[in-house]
């Protein structure tokens, strides 16, 4: 039994405001982009055997980066939603792995995820049968809103928690439950949701807060201070 990697990164990241020519997996944080924070943190798990990157057609920013990892990368092409481009990724894994390896998906712009996060989740994910995900608990108050942004009710959060990446499952049910979701034309937003539609249940495994994914451009700040930080605690 192998593990892989799958990293999309086929996102425009409307949302950050950058540069259409530049999504924000290449936006710069301190001396790299997000997506070379991202692959690094993969690249320190032992166990991994290869990395497959999902780019987006138009790419002209990949071949630029001067990666220096230690485990094989290859690419695959991205597709218009985020299911699509990690089908692309788990297709591209069919010749160099089994149906029972596990396959690690992360998200490119989460730069701060914690590698011992990632190896707890290995560990305990790897005696399942099915999968699981790095997450957090929802400490703030939710509040269910209109349309045109009123407050309808407040949600209890108690069973509530916000999901991240990695997540980790199987490939021959990953790529069966990925085909399902866009057979169907069914929007999933992870890939535990498709995992969820297909009938398997997900172990939460609970992560550091700071895993934080960049979406905003106020989240580039906030991730550079989180790793100045994280940086700092392993010299000590």
């Amino acid at each position: 039994m192998k593990y892989w990697a799958i990293v999309p990164a086929a996102g425009s990241g409307k949302r950050m405001g950058s540069d259409a020519a530049l999504p924000k997996q290449y936006l710069r944080l301190n001396d790299r982009t997000l997506l070379e924070h991202s692959l690094l943190r993969l690249d320190g798990l032992d166990i991994l055997s290869g990395i497959v990157v999902v780019l987006a057609e138009n790419d002209a920013q990949w071949q630029d980066l001067a990666l220096d990892l230690a485990k094989p990368v290859i690419t695959a092409p991205g597709g218009a939603e985020r299911a699509q481009s990690v089908f692309n990724g788990v297709m591209a894994l069919n010749e160099l792995a089994a149906e029972d390896d596990w396959v690690i998906v992360h998200d490119a712009v989460r730069p701060c995820v914690r590698i011992s996060d990632i190896q707890k989740l290995v560990q305990e994910v790897s005696a399942t049968d099915t999968g699981g995900l790095l997450a957090m608990p929802v400490n703030d108050t939710l509040k269910k809103v209109s349309p045109d942004s009123m407050v309808e009710t407040t949600l209890n959060r108690d069973h509530l928690w916000r999901a991240a990446t990695p997540q980790m499952f199987r490939l021959g049910l990953l790529r069966q439950a990925l085909e399902n979701a866009i057979a169907g034309n069914i929007s999933v937003t992870d890939e535990s949701q498709a995992m969820e539609l297909a009938g398997f249940n997900a172990r939460l495994i609970q992560c550091s807060p700071d895993n934080i994914k960049i979406t905003y451009p106020e989240d580039l700040a906030i991730a550079a201070t989180v790793l100045s930080i994280q940086q700092e605690n392993d010299r000590q």
